[in-house]
């Protein structure tokens, strides 16, 4: 059974930087693009970055040029830095992967870390 475990988060002050880390975890599967979604209270879950196999990213707008999503393929990692944290990023980051096991492809979920700036 596959699985992805998240790490990181936690709380800091606005300015400061946190780095998430998503592992898939299992056997007999193949990933292919990965990310990070994230979930504020009372709002919908929304994009934030996402990374191909290959490395091609993007990123939505308001996390660019303070958001870096990485990834190990060697390790099926995912790693997402941010840095000039706002308070605006307080939510549950949701780390995402499509992956491929025993012939069929699904989308598959981190169990959510919550991060907290405060101002």
């Amino acid at each position: 059974q596959v699985q992805l475990v998240e790490s990181g988060g936690g709380s800091v002050q606005t300015g400061g930087s946190l780095r998430l880390s998503c592992t898939a975890s299992g056997s007999g599967f193949s990933v292919s693009a990965m990310g990070w979604k994230r979930q504020a209270s009372g709002n919908i879950r929304e994009m934030v970055a996402g990374i191909t196999h290959g490395g091609s990213t993007n990123y939505a707008d308001s996390v660019k040029g303070r958001f870096t999503i990485s990834r190990d393929n060697a390790k099926n990692t995912v790693y997402l830095e941010m840095d000039r944290l706002k308070p605006e990023d307080t939510a549950v980051y949701y780390c995402f992967a499509e992956i491929v096991a025993g012939g069929r492809g699904d989308d598959y979920w981190g169990q959510g870390t919550q991060v907290t700036v405060s101002s």
